[in-house]
């Protein structure tokens, strides 16, 4: 028993933290010409980087394969990060997009985070790569960590400018940040968290300047560095952001021009109101389709700007439980647009690491849809030491003759680098339930550079009804186990990266014992140096079902208990080359019968401007009660003329429910996610309405306008 308490505490207080390197920020004495040549620029000729810069992989913890230096300075408005990125070989320098946000494990990038609360819990991602794409994000709660990361939200945008050119050096970029898109405390001079990564693609090399554990990404703000001396001015920000729309619809005949706009003021560095009139909706994107094969409910992200700003701020709950979920507000239950009159949010730093989230909307009644509703939310969080926080949640509907609250405690405990504990209470008020309206999370995981574990209990009450939330099931007590073991060869000359191997299980149990649902899933994958990656294995599952649902037209699934196996497989090639494709396999059991899963995707590019998709899921199922397949097609195309003028297509096909989907959008982002769209949607949905496409034309513009 003692040896079991030492294991335990030697678990909970180990730590990964290597010495954290610091420097200084510089003012600068003239401001830099922002064109990405950085070793040409007066601006910084003036400057020594003092950085070195350690792989992660594929080497870990050996000095970086090729040098790297960053300056770090600033002026009155405007913080200003320069980088080299050296390279003995420039010709094989890889790009593969060049639209905002694209993801940039595919490409040479350089990327960096900022923490400026010195909390080290919160924080704002900047990234680029040799075409100078803009790719920002907020980290919230940091996790950071590479298997079962959350936190992250690359929804966030902010006004900032980069370039980056490539030369017979490597290349090399400048990033201009003006201190009103940052939020910080009040002291004029600060020292802020930071860190940087550089990926050197072809090697699959990933190296940062606070050297990170391979179990940990960037965003692990506990491990950054820091940079001090950063003169900080008053904050004085007061953005609009007015937009226009004028939309065509047929068969119906109807057009509609609509406007409206968002209002950004910040009282304090860090405490920001926001506002809405007429929200904008973002009609120029579209959902991706999705097949249901079982009985729980889908979940469809958030694509509206206000609401997607801080939205991390307000998330209490998992991906299956979310307390409150915004597209319950002016989003009807078929995806019908239901128009919000106004809203406001305040949200940010009060004292000393408390946060504070409220927002107030009202969504206007449409008939046979939904009535005049009105919506609050009140979110607050304390941040203590040690990755550690407590906060609670309030969410308010009120429409219609009735109204719906729900109540929530949260927690996060960060014990050494390793170990997190974090959990919720909660409960909803709703007319006509008066019992069994709680839910409650328990979780704990432990990240070393070999064990990846994590172990989660929860309980739904049947009567528990979030109704400005997003359930996928209720009436269950839940039991998730992941353990996942990461090795890597001693042999450098292995084409291997690394091995993980990892078991997953997670049942669900009604409040009477009987288990609805669960399965055990054993994997073994293999990450390859080149970026390829192989992934084998099986499942067993279990489904209880209570209640017959119909599963596809007139095939019904009859109640009664299913156990059965069913084996999969993955692989998916180097995604940086020019051609690459992945395939998925999965066979066995279904509900007393046998299901032929396929899924497949290829990729290819032209240049980091032209890039097509086309991706097929199709499934083959055989139940006694009736067989049926489905197939769901994607095929998706782009073209960058610019890294903010783009034109895109997506076109998708949904055989079972015999829907097909065009989206043709012409995009010219100004700023963040302001611009000019144009965008032409069609649904052809011959089962709901044979021979009647929906046809939209949208023409959209908005524009940041700074008043202060």
């Amino acid at each position: 028993m003692r040896l079991l308490i030492v294991a335990a505490l030697l678990l909970c207080t180990a730590n990964d933290n290597l010495a954290a390197p610091s420097t200084q920020a510089v003012r600068l004495g003239e401001t830099p010409v922002i064109d990405g040549d950085v070793l040409n620029d007066k601006a910084w000729a003036q400057f020594s980087s003092t950085m070195a810069f350690t792989q992660q992989q594929p080497q870990e913890g050996l000095p970086a394969s090729q040098q790297t230096k960053v300056f770090i300075g600033f002026s009155n408005t405007h913080l200003y990060v320069a980088f080299v990125c050296y390279d003995d070989n420039p010709d094989e320098i890889i790009v593969t997009s060049q639209n905002r946000d694209a993801s940039l494990s595919s490409s040479d990038s350089f990327t960096m985070v900022i923490d400026t609360s010195g909390n080290r819990q919160h924080g704002v991602v900047f990234g680029t790569n040799p075409t100078g794409l803009e790719y920002d994000g907020e980290v919230a709660n940091e996790s950071g960590s590479r298997f079962g990361n959350q936190g992250f939200d690359l929804n966030w945008d902010t006004t900032w400018q980069v370039e980056a050119l490539i030369g017979d050096f490597g290349w090399s970029g400048e990033m201009a940040i003006p201190f009103t898109s940052l939020r910080y405390g009040v002291d004029e001079i600060q020292s802020w968290g930071f860190n940087f990564e550089r990926a050197i693609r072809r090697n699959n090399e990933l190296t940062y300047w606070s050297p990170l554990p391979r179990q940990y990404g960037l965003n692990r703000l506990s491990l950054a560095g820091s940079i001090s001396g950063i003169e900080v001015p008053a904050q004085q920000n007061f953005v609009v952001t007015p937009y226009a729309l004028s939309k065509s619809v047929r068969p119906d005949g109807n057009s509609e021009q609509d406007f409206g706009f968002d209002l950004k003021y910040s009282i304090t560095p860090s405490l920001t109101l926001d506002a809405t009139y007429n929200t904008d909706f973002a009609q120029v994107e579209v959902d991706r389709q999705k097949v249901n094969l079982d009985r729980f409910s889908l979940f469809f992200p958030e694509k509206r700007p206000f609401f997607q700003e801080n939205a991390s701020e307000f998330q209490v709950g998992t991906s299956n439980t979310e307390l409150f979920f915004s597209r319950r507000i002016g989003i009807g239950p078929e995806g019908e647009a239901i128009p919000i009159d106004a809203g406001l949010r305040l949200s940010g730093k009060v004292g000393n690491g408390t946060n504070i989230g409220l927002l107030a909307m009202r969504a206007k009644a449409v008939a046979d849809i939904a009535p005049q509703n009105d919506f609050a939310v009140v979110r607050v969080r304390q941040e203590l030491t040690g990755r550690s926080s407590v906060g609670m949640l309030l969410v308010n509907r009120n429409g219609g003759g009735t109204d719906n609250q729900t109540y929530a405690v949260d927690g996060r405990w960060g014990l050494g680098e390793r170990v997190t504990l974090s959990g919720f209470v909660a409960r909803t008020q709703t007319a006509g339930i008066a019992k069994d309206d709680h839910a409650a999370r328990l979780f704990a995981g432990y990240n070393s550079n070999v064990w990846s574990l994590r172990a989660a209990l929860m309980e739904v009450g049947e009567g528990f009804n979030p109704e400005v939330g997003f359930l996928s099931r209720r009436g269950f007590r839940h039991l998730e186990l992941f353990g996942l073991r990461s090795s890597r060869p001693n042999n450098r000359n292995s084409s291997v990266l690394e091995y993980r191997p990892h078991a997953n299980y997670r049942a669900y149990w009604d409040f009477d014992g009987f288990l609805e649902s669960a399965r055990l899933h054993l994997d073994h994958s293999l990450e390859f140096k080149s970026g390829a990656g192989l992934a084998m294995g099986v499942n067993q599952v279990h489904e209880g079902i209570k209640t017959a649902f119909e599963i596809s037209s007139g095939v019904n699934v009859p109640a009664r208990d299913y156990d059965d196996w069913e084996f999969f497989s993955h692989y998916n090639s180097n995604n940086s080359a020019a051609l690459s494709f992945n395939v998925n396999f999965q066979g066995g059991g279904f509900f007393g019968g046998n299901r032929l899963g396929v899924g497949s995707s290829i990729n290819y590019r032209i240049s980091e401007s032209f890039k097509t998709s086309l991706s097929f899921d199709y499934n083959d199922i055989d139940l006694p009660e009736g067989s049926f397949d489905v197939g769901l097609t994607n095929f998706r195309m782009s073209y960058s003329f610019t890294p903010k003028i783009s034109i895109a297509a997506q076109i998708q096909h949904n055989d079972r429910d015999q829907v097909l989907a065009i989206n043709l959008r012409f995009s010219w982002i100004q700023d963040a996610n302001a611009g000019l769209f144009v965008a032409y949607n069609e649904t052809d949905d011959d089962i709901n309405f044979p021979g009647r496409p929906r046809q939209e034309f949208i023409v959209k513009y908005s524009r940041i306008v700074s008043i202060l």
